[in-house]
């Protein structure tokens, strides 16, 4: 029993290797062409959250492809910074608009006069 079971096991591997590695003229498993973003990120209008969610990038062999990964998270960390300094010049701005206020309300005021803060 042990000497069938040996045999018929031995078959099956070999039957999956030739059916795997091709034994004709043709191969079984046709090549495939990689996966590739299918949706890549829009290059015409700053990145929003919707298109963050909407991002699916393709599995290779061994898990995402690098490549892909790399120049999503390349082109993430570009808008995050321009945000960044975009808010820091925004919030610069309204310092600067806010001391300005403060201090032409000062100018107005009659010596001796007191502002009701």
């Amino acid at each position: 029993m042990f000497l069938f079971l040996l045999i018929a096991m031995v078959v099956v591997v070999a039957a999956v290797t030739l059916a795997v590695v091709g034994g004709g003229d043709r191969a079984v498993l046709p090549e495939t062409a990689p996966e590739q973003l299918v949706d890549p990120l829009p290059l015409n209008r700053p990145l929003g959250r919707a298109d963050v969610e909407a991002l699916r990038l393709p599995v290779g062999a061994r898990g995402y492809r690098m490549a892909d990964v790399d120049d999503v998270l390349g082109r993430l960390g570009a808008e995050l910074a321009e945000r960044d300094a975009r808010i820091a010049e925004l919030e610069a701005a309204l310092a600067g608009a806010q001391a300005t206020a403060v201090s032409s309300a000062d100018l107005f005021k009659k010596p001796g006069e007191e502002t009701d803060r």
